[in-house]
């Protein structure tokens, strides 16, 4: 019988792996959907989830390997070629949408349905956005969620659970004296007053107008009068840079068509001054402080402060 050591001395070592490699074999391994290596210098794939829990596994393969983790799909994703990365796109097995009951006005909604379907199903604020852009997307995208200051409740968002970049799931819904569901999430509990602080901070500096320039809509937080104040709607445009959205629960009810084109006002802007662009950075820290998702998801060469 050979000795290992002769055999080895006749076959030649196996080359060893790079980390690259090495995250896509366990990658492939424990994902039920599938995975595209791309095959370029830094290192790029993108997985198909066939289920949410592969959304989990890549998570926690992403924070391990130190590998960014980017929702695939956005309208204006900014690059990323100077790192490894993984892009996510939700597809047909994370597509479900249907009402909460009989009656109800509320839709469940999965990361994956095409906008085309929920305007079809007739929710009125999907009406002339892009039809196929998943829900993810949209909700990912400045220009899509592009409502005036504190009127974010026009989207008809109501609830979202969102994976963190260290695997919480967070509950994002109405916050106040009668709802405090956020508050039984601890990371949340957390996170909840440094938020508030940042929006008090900005009354002076995001100026009187009716658009929101910074990237994250603290305004949510003080929305105008008569409307609810939601935790979701900080997800809102966030360019997939706070969190990855598990579902969402929106009301028919509440939500508004766009009374503007897609493209919106970002070509008339003069971008975000150095107080939004310093609240933006630390909304991101407080979501994610290790890094897992893309510092810049979405990109707008003529918004100066895009790559804040």
């Amino acid at each position: 019988m050979q000795s290992p050591s002769r055999r080895a001395f006749l076959v030649g070592r196996r080359a060893e792996r790079s980390p690259w490699e090495a995250f896509l074999a366990r990658l492939r391994r424990a994902a039920q959907g599938q995975v595209y290596d791309f095959s370029t210098p830094a290192g790029s794939a993108r997985l198909v989830p066939g289920h949410m829990q592969d959304v989990y596994q890549a998570r926690t393969l992403c924070h391990e390997y130190g590998i960014t983790l980017a929702l695939d799909g956005i309208p204006s994703s900014a690059p990323q070629d100077d790192a490894p990365v993984l892009w996510v796109e939700p597809g047909s097995a994370m597509s479900r949408h249907e009402r909460l009951g009989a009656g109800d006005s509320r839709w469940f909604v999965q990361p994956g349905c095409l906008i085309g379907e929920l305007e079809s199903a007739g929710l009125p604020q999907f009406r002339n956005q892009p039809p196929h852009l998943t829900v993810a997307a949209w909700l990912a995208d400045r220009r899509g969620c592009d409502w005036d200051r504190g009127r974010t409740a026009a989207s008809g968002l109501v609830h979202a659970l969102v994976l963190l970049a260290d695997g919480t799931q967070a509950n994002l819904g109405a916050f106040g004296v009668d709802n405090r569901k956020p508050l039984d999430n601890l990371r949340v509990q957390a996170m909840i007053p440094r938020l508030f602080e940042l929006n008090a901070g900005l009354t002076a500096d995001a100026g009187q107008g009716t658009c929101w320039d910074a990237r994250y809509r603290l305004d949510a937080l003080s929305p105008a009068a008569e409307r609810t104040l939601n935790l979701s709607h900080l997800l809102l445009g966030h360019g997939g840079e706070l969190g990855w959205v598990e579902w969402l629960v929106f009301d028919e009810r509440l939500g508004e068509p766009a009374d503007r084109p897609y493209e919106s006002r970002y070509g008339q802007r003069p971008g975000p001054g150095d107080a939004l662009q310093s609240a933006d950075r630390a909304v991101r820290a407080l979501f994610d402080p290790d890094g897992l998702f893309p510092a810049q998801g979405q990109r707008f060469d003529h918004w100066h402060g895009a790559d804040a």
